[in-house]
């Protein structure tokens, strides 16, 4: 069994920067791992995966030159550094594990973690 827990979530202006870590328990080391998003009455949307070695990642568009997605697996940590923010980065965001390779769709993630909120004001 995988447990995830986002935590670095908050309230920081435009232009600012964040950083997101996933803290996992259990053995994750041969999972990707993902990140994903969800604001008010939109749909969760794909932001960035990393691959269970860190040898492959993907990106959102809306992320690239943006985002930074890296992994700790001694550590069993997963970031998302988020810099130059924008009103419209505001949500709550997930990580997500899945066993070995990167997708973006979010229904081929095994588990979950509770979420963590960004706001970008304005």
């Amino acid at each position: 069994q995988v447990q995830l827990v986002e935590s670095g979530g908050g309230v920081v202006e435009a232009g600012g920067s964040l950083k997101l870590s996933c803290a996992a328990s259990g053995r994750t080391s041969r999972y990707a791992m993902g990140w994903f998003r969800q604001a008010p009455g939109k749909e969760r949307e794909f932001v960035a995966a990393i691959q269970w070695n860190g040898g492959s990642t993907s990106y959102a568009d809306s992320a690239k030159g943006r985002f930074t997605i890296s992994r700790d697996n001694a550590e069993n940590i997963v970031y998302l550094q988020m810099n130059s923010l924008k009103p419209e980065d505001t949500a709550v965001y997930y990580c997500a594990a899945r066993p070995f390779i990167i997708r973006t769709e979010g229904g081929t993630y095994e588990y979950w973690g509770q979420g963590t909120q960004v706001t970008v004001s304005s």
